[in-house]
């Protein structure tokens, strides 16, 4: 798997990444993580010795957001494919779009070992958001991907999502990165109907993401929210403190909460210190806690003892993990954006009368007034746990690798017959029955 996001940085992808790892290491196969990083994860100790995370080569100066960035795009090239020789990688997963994901599918494709690449989010609207001078650095980095993949497909003002420069630039790059590879995997079907409207011919698999189960063994599946009338409500909000995330807009909103409502907020990022001031200004200091970037564990920890969720994103994320660990703790979800709806079990959650602060701010109001609400939302949502287990999924999974492949979804499986092999890949004609190097 090559990804330009991983530990010890938190995030959707880094944990989606680490949950696909799992999972298929314990289905029997060999899964190699290829990523930047100025640092071995502090979240898994033995990490810095694992033959199975390596790291490739990180910019020194250039860190966005303070994520290690992959550079130069040549060296890292050339030691992926050094590494697939050396490894017999037989199928190569890509989890990104910029330099890493770059390398990762061009040094897979001459090598001739099949590509797939998971679209994991809009990074059309992450770049507007974050990137320095974004009419510039957008048009810098749309120019350095099709220098390296061919953007033969030109995207048109045809939508909302596409009709700044911006944005059209940025589609145009996930479309062609998508269509580079020979299969893509999408964790949504909202995000999946764009890209296919937007051009993506190449065949398509909506997998949701999931949690493995070394985190879903450490939670109560039991632990039913309840609250009783005039008891403080704890209000959890968690994500990248940008403002993709809309944060600004949950601390004008958290001024119109009833008083007898505390809120923990949990991560980092460009607007963490212009949060702060706001809730200084607003006089909240006394009923917003910022706990700045945890391991996922005190996340877990922090969601058993809350009792709301609120997602304040709109128009931009495509399936939010977090969600699926709120799902997975049973904790209920405020969210904002309808297109989130497909990952709610039913009668699990609440979604905002739109997305501004008034809105948001209403819906909290609506469970002071009616506690009872959240004993019903969280029951309902401990009704489906399987939903945010990364086992549910792992099949859909590995039925993609096998049909590129040619080799078995399930090493550990007894096979009587081996699987045949495409007349169209003739270089694995020789391979057995073994375990997957992904």
């Amino acid at each position: 798997m090559v990804t330009d996001y991983y530990l010890p940085t938190l995030g959707g992808v880094q944990t989606v990444v680490k949950a696909h790892k799992e999972a298929l290491e314990q289905a029997g196969h060999t899964v190699t993580v290829f990523c930047p990083r100025h640092a071995p994860s502090e979240n898994t100790p033995t990490e810095e010795n694992d033959p199975h995370v390596v790291t490739l080569p990180t910019s020194r100066r250039f860190h966005p957001d303070n994520y290690p960035f992959t550079w130069p795009l040549e060296d890292t090239r050339k030691q992926l494919v050094g590494e697939f020789r050396e490894r017999a990688v037989d199928v190569v997963h890509v989890h990104s779009e910029i330099f890493a994901a770059i390398a990762g599918l061009t040094a897979a494709r001459s090598l001739a070992i099949p590509t797939v690449q998971t679209m994991h989010g809009r990074i059309d609207v992450y770049t507007a958001h974050v990137l320095p001078v974004p009419a510039v650095s957008t048009f810098v980095l749309a120019q350095l991907h099709r220098r390296h993949i061919p953007h033969s497909l030109k995207v048109r003002r045809s939508s909302a999502y596409t009709s700044t420069i911006i944005a059209r630039r940025m589609w145009q790059l996930m479309v062609n990165q998508a269509n580079y590879a020979d299969h893509v995997v999408v964790p949504s079907q909202h995000f999946a109907r764009k890209l296919l409207a937007q051009g993506v011919t190449r065949p398509l698999t909506v997998i949701s993401n999931g949690l493995e189960e070394s985190v879903t063994k450490t939670i109560d599946d039991t632990n039913t929210r309840s609250l009783a009338p005039g008891e403080q409500i704890r209000i959890m909000w968690c994500g990248r403190v940008s403002p993709e995330k809309r944060p600004i807009e949950f601390i004008w909103a958290i001024a119109q909460f009833p008083a007898n409502v505390h809120v923990d907020m949990y991560g980092n990022g460009v607007q963490f210190t212009k949060v702060r001031r706001l809730i200084k200004r607003l006089g909240l200091d006394d009923r917003v806690t910022m706990h700045g970037a945890v391991p996922q564990h005190d996340i877990l920890a922090a969601m058993a003892s809350s009792h709301l969720f609120v997602s304040t994103s709109y128009d931009f994320d495509n399936q939010p993990m977090v969600m699926l660990e709120a799902i997975a703790t049973g904790l209920p979800i405020l969210y904002c954006d309808p297109d989130l709806t497909e990952i709610m079990p039913p009668g699990s959650a609440i979604l905002a009368d739109s997305p501004v602060a008034v809105d948001i701010s209403a819906a909290v109001r609506q469970v002071a007034h009616d506690p009872s609400i959240i004993e019903h939302m969280s029951k309902n949502m401990l009704s489906e746990p399987h939903v945010a287990a990364q086992k549910t999924h792992l099949a859909s999974l590995t039925a993609v690798y096998a049909q590129l492949t040619g080799l078995p979804a399930n090493p550990l499986a007894e096979i009587t017959e081996p699987e045949p092999v495409p007349e169209s890949k003739p270089r694995r004609k020789k391979k057995k029955k073994r375990k997957k190097k992904v």
